[in-house]
Order: structure tokens, then sequence, then C-alpha cells
């Protein structure tokens, strides 16, 4: 009996590779493939990766924010913990925006045979948008600046306030949030205009332009709810991105002194890119301007990838380095200024520079056949944003050309998208024939397999089984990939298996 249930172990843990092998490197391979030939990443269009990825994620950030805003989680979070803090509102935010690109493209073309996305997406959008509004989230800023958090400077978090109420305005057609927009935007614009060099913190001594200049498009988008007008606040706003206020090659900095009105230390891939993706509706030509730099002190091409760095070419020394708004930069490619590089790209009409990233990070996302993007979902903080990697990602892809931006199609594909596909693919392929191979010797060889406390052994193997299912089905991946792996690790034998015959070599 002991032999037959080791047996049986062997021979699930053999399966349960196969279908991991199937599920995370085989099917994933097809699925990029078939995406790449998409003619919607080579020239303006939203992708239908981009469609399948929003069906997918919306009853995910409807179950996720409406718990989120239940407990008290985010109360006890401290200043320090950004992806706890930020990070959830912000790809709220992002799906936010996903949606209206969506909404709109829909509108365009109308497809008879679906479905609108705000009527599918409506409960996903309005917890969207009350856990960007909701009190408890903004603790953190609360912090910072006091009761009066929504009139004292805080401008990434009122951008987001601003950015999420206007989503909500146009995609339900809800009136309810328009008298807090109408303040924000008023106020927030007030205050800008008041400024004395055109900036405000993020936080106390925190000045980040990219947030001012998004704030800023914010506003102008607002105007289009409200029936308001902002235009000549918009040409008095651009003074906070000119002459002194850039940095010695022309682009809005990272970071800078807001009492001063200069830059701190110099401009950097993550801040361009974000810059890049709200700059054209606003000040085109600058923007053009803008990117046309970006690409000349930031693009960069090896025999391997090509991408954007997070720091200048022409400063030495950069090549490594990691924090919260860069992510992991590897041999000068930031990983933030790549990722949303894709959507700025598309923005600015330069599918030359978005192709080849977007089928970089089509490689690099381990997409699976329920529409999550593996990669992504493990890269991001599982218990406070889980889903910010795949938000942000679909609000890229369905960025699109702004009025006026001239198209350049993009057709090269960069050897790393090939390396890592021809990786994967090979992984899949091996780990199938090894556990083929694993059946084959388990079914012939089991009786003479001696194991340890065998009916414990299966006892403790159906339990992380059964848990790392139950964990998958409720969307904690981390979790449920450990409780799988632990599973892998039986069953413990007394002695090792007698050496296979001849028959069983390959």
């Amino acid at each position: 009996m002991d032999c037959k249930l080791a047996g049986i172990i062997g021979i699930a843990n053999a399966a349960v590779r196969i279908g991991a092998a199937l599920l995370v490197f085989l099917i994933p391979v097809v699925l990029v493939l078939h995406d790449l030939r998409d003619p919607n990443l080579r020239s303006p269009g939203i992708p239908q990766s981009a469609w399948r990825l929003h069906r997918a994620l919306t009853p995910k950030v409807e179950r996720w924010a409406s718990k989120r805003i239940e407990s008290n989680r985010a109360a006890q979070l401290s200043t320090s913990n950004i992806s706890g803090t930020e990070w959830p509102l912000f790809g709220s935010v992002f799906y936010l925006w996903a949606t209206e690109s969506l909404q709109n493209a829909w509108e365009t073309n109308h497809p008879a045979a679906t479905v609108a996305p705000k009527e599918y997406a409506r409960q996903a959008i309005v917890a969207a948008v009350r856990l960007v509004i909701d009190p408890q989230q903004a603790s953190w800023v609360k912090i910072h600046w006091g009761t009066n958090y929504l009139k004292t400077e805080n401008v990434f978090y009122r951008m987001l306030v601003i950015a999420a109420l206007t989503s909500h305005a146009r995609l339900t057609d809800d009136s309810q949030y328009l008298p807090m927009l109408r303040d924000q935007v008023e106020s927030l614009s007030s205050e800008l205009n008041a400024s004395r060099h055109g900036i405000l913190d993020d936080y106390p001594g925190e000045c980040y332009p990219g947030d001012v200049l998004t704030a800023i498009a914010m506003i102008r988008r607002a105007d289009q709810v409200l029936g308001t007008d902002h235009s000549s606040f918009l040409q008095r706003a651009v003074r906070g991105f000119q002459d002194k206020r850039l940095d010695p090659r022309g682009l809005v900095p990272y970071a800078a002194n807001a009492d001063r009105g200069e830059p701190l230390g110099p401009s950097r891939g993550c801040g361009n890119s974000y810059v890049g993706l709200f700059s054209p509706e606003i000040w085109p030509e600058q923007a053009r301007q803008w990117y046309d730099l970006y690409t000349r002190f930031f693009w960069q091409e090896a025999w391997t990838a090509t991408g954007f760095r997070e720091f200048p070419q022409d400063l030495p020394g950069h090549d490594w380095y990691m924090d919260v708004d860069a992510g992991p930069v590897l041999k000068g490619y930031g990983f933030a200024a790549c990722a949303f590089g894709v959507g700025a790209a598309r923005v600015n009409g330069h599918f030359e520079h978005a192709f080849p990233l977007a089928t970089e990070m089509f490689a690099a996302s381990c997409p699976l056949p329920d529409g999550t993007l593996l990669v992504p979902r493990l890269l991001s903080n599982a218990a406070d944003a889980p889903y910010l990697g795949e938000a942000a990602i679909l609000f890229n892809l369905t960025r699109l050309p702004a009025s006026g931006m001239s198209v350049h199609t993009g057709t090269s594909i960069p050897r790393f998208t090939f390396i890592v596909l021809f990786l994967q693919g090979g992984t899949g392929l091996l780990l199938t024939a090894h556990s083929l191979r694993g059946i084959h010797r388990w079914r012939k060889r089991a009786d003479e397999v001696l194991t340890l406390h065998c009916h414990w052994q299966f006892g403790i193997w159906f339990c992380l089984c059964a848990t790392g299912l139950c964990l998958l089905l409720l969307d904690h991946w981390a979790f449920a990939l450990g409780a799988l792996l632990a599973a892998q690790l039986l069953p413990r034998l007394r002695g090792q298996t007698p050496t296979p015959s001849s028959s069983d070599k390959v």
C-alpha cells in the first residue's frame, strides 16, 4: 500500500509539472507569438490583448477595491510604505484611464457583438473611484498635510482624485461627484497659478514636476465634463517647465525645489516617460521637443535589448540601480522607463519605439490562459496593490497618438524578445519531457520504492495540493505557487530508487 501511495504522489506531481509547463511556459509563448502579429502594436489602434486583459482584470479590480475599502489596512500603513500607500490608488487610476480609452474606441467602432466597456465594468469603475477618494486611503497624506490635505499642495494625491472623478463622470454619466471635482479643479489650479514658480510639492519638501504636469493635464480634462475653461491657466502653467526649471539637457527634471524653482538632479527615464504620456495633450509643441530630447539622451540599443535608460547616456556610473519609482535598472535600461515608455511612445506617435518595447514587455509578462500576466502580478504588492502591474500595462497598451502627432510605424523586434521566448519554450519542453519520463519510471518501478511514513506523507501532500488550488482560486498566486512547489518535495524515500535498467534509458 505504501508503494502505491508513493506512486500516486510521484505520478501526480509529474502531472502537475506538465500542467505547469503548459500554463507557465508553453501556452504563454503561443499567446505572445499570436499577440505580436497584431497590427495595432505597430501602428495606431488598441491591440486585442488590451481588450482581453481588461475583461480579465475587471472583476478582480472590483472585488479587491471593495474589500480594501471595507478594511482598515490603509490606515495602518506608514508614510515610508510607498507601494502600500500610493500603488493602490495609482493602479486604480490606471484602470480608469484604460477603461476610458477602451470605451472611446468602442464608441468609435461600435462592435455590435460586444458589450460596452463602461457597462460590463460599471461596478469596477464605481469601486475604483470610491477607493481613490476614500478618506481612509488618504491616511498617509493626512500625516504629511493634516486635515486640510485636499486644499494644501499634495499634488500627487489631488491629481489622482481629479483623474478618478473625471473618469467617473465620463463613464457613468453620474453627477454625484461633480461638486467635489469642481472644488478640486478650482482649488488646485488656483494654488498652482498663485505659486511662485508654477510647481508645488507632493509631500513637504518633495516636488516631482512630472506629477505637477499630470495634474495640469487632468485639470484640462476635467473642463470637458465640468464645462469650465482653464485655457488661460494652461498657458500660464507652462512657466513651471521652461528655462531654468528644466535640467541642462532641456528636459523636465525628476525632482525639483518648489521654493526656488530649480531642478534637484538630472532628468530620469521614469519621469520622462511619465511626462511623455500627458504633455502632448496640453503643450504639443513642447512635448515634441521633449520626446526628441528624451530619445537623444536616453534611447539605447544593444545587440540584445532596446529601450529607454533610467539615467542619460552622458551620465556614467548609473547602469545598475534600484528604487521604488524606477524599479530595477539593468545595464542602464530602466524597468519603469521602458514600461511607461510604451505608452509615451504611442502617445507621441513613435511606434518605431513603442513596438519593440511592447514586444519585450509581452515576452517578459508571461500571459496565462485566464488573462493573468504572471510576472507583473508577482512583481506587484500582493498585500496592497496586487493588480498594479497589469493595470499599468493595460494603461500603456490603450494609449493612442495625441491630436496632431505624426505617426511613425514600427516593425523591428529586439533579440531580447526572441531570447526570452526561446528560453521559456525550451524550459517548458524540457520540463514536460522530464515529467513524462518520471511518470514512466514511477509506473514501472513503484513496487521497488521504500517510503518513510507514506500515509503521513500522502496526507501532507494532499493538503499542500488542496491549499495551492484554493489559493489559486482566491487569486493569491505567490502563496499558491509556494504550496504547490512544497508538494513537489514529496514523497521522501528511505533509500534511493534503484538504478534504472537499460530499458528505462533514452
